[in-house]
């Protein structure tokens, strides 16, 4: 019987351009990290079954491999995903961390947030755990992300201090008009005619929330235009945007009107993604 490293290295050698795929799926199949995987001394052979199955599935259907395992490890949780739902990406950990940091900063720490197109609940969630005296309110129009995110909030013990509401962007909260210290949102905003050009994986996962419309501004606009209704004077208001629109939505938050402290900040790979603002009220 072959070893684990024996199979990988095969599978390796026989679809080099799927490299990144291959490791991502054995690491979640077995528990393994990178050494146990280059130098450990355990044979592995009892995975190799399960990962051949799940393999070969993707290399037919090009399913994402979080998909055929249903979980994606995300900052310092483990979150479950299914088609159906956005799979977060690692870039939209630095969200998390900007909104938290100008949240410490502007005295933002507490009361009431939403994260609007929650998903998975991964911007909520993570948000909820660094950020211990906010109660999230997460918003989706999908019945299916709003079940996924309401067990990922269960199994990290945090759903009583995270109410789900089905709905488009602000519509169910209308209760807090006026209320909310910050909104977040990873809102879908790549151009509807690039939608075609996307790698296969990505064509599997949910066009609602992808399609920003022709220009890819369509749902921003709308959360630039809705959040002053319900942010509280002083409130934070945090998206990320596809590496170019910054200054497009940098300009629609000028044109608008009352927000103050506008500022972007850049991913891991030093594109623009994301911009921050505060509401003056």
């Amino acid at each position: 019987m072959i070893t684990l490293r024996e199979w990988r290295q095969r599978q390796q050698q026989l679809h080099p351009e799927l490299a990144s795929e291959l490791d991502w799926l054995v690491r979640a199949v077995t528990g393994w990290d990178t050494l146990m995987l280059k130098w450990g001394d355990r044979p592995g052979s009892e995975f190799i079954s399960q990962l051949e199955h799940l393999w070969q599935r993707y290399l037919q259907t090009r399913e994402p491999v979080q998909y055929l395992v249903g979980r994606v490890n995300w900052r310092d949780m483990e979150l479950q995903v299914a088609p159906g739902v956005l799979i977060p990406r690692p870039e939209t950990e630095l969200l998390v961390d900007m909104a938290a940091e100008w949240a410490g900063r502007w005295g933002l720490t507490n009361g009431q947030w939403a994260d609007l197109g929650t998903g998975s609940g991964a911007i909520a969630l993570g948000l909820l755990r660094v950020l211990p005296e906010i109660h999230m309110h997460g918003v989706d129009c999908s019945a299916t992300a709003l079940t996924i995110a309401q067990a990922n909030a269960q199994r990290l013990g945090l759903s009583n201090r995270l109410t789900l509401h089905q709905g488009n962007w602000f519509e169910p909260l209308a209760h807090l008009q006026g209320q909310l210290q910050g909104v977040v949102s990873n809102p879908p905003y790549i151009p509807t005619p690039l939608l075609a050009t996307l790698p296969p994986e990505v064509q599997h996962e949910p066009r609602l929330a992808l399609d920003g419309g022709t220009d890819g501004l369509v749902h921003l606009r709308h959360l630039v235009q809705t959040a002053p209704f319900y942010l509280r004077p002083g409130g934070l208001w945090c998206v990320e945007t596809m590496s170019g629109q910054t200054g497009a939505v940098v300009d629609l938050l000028k044109r608008q009107g009352g927000y103050q402290d506008i500022h972007t900040l850049d991913d891991w790979g030093g594109h623009d993604r994301f911009v921050l603002a505060r509401w003056g009220g």
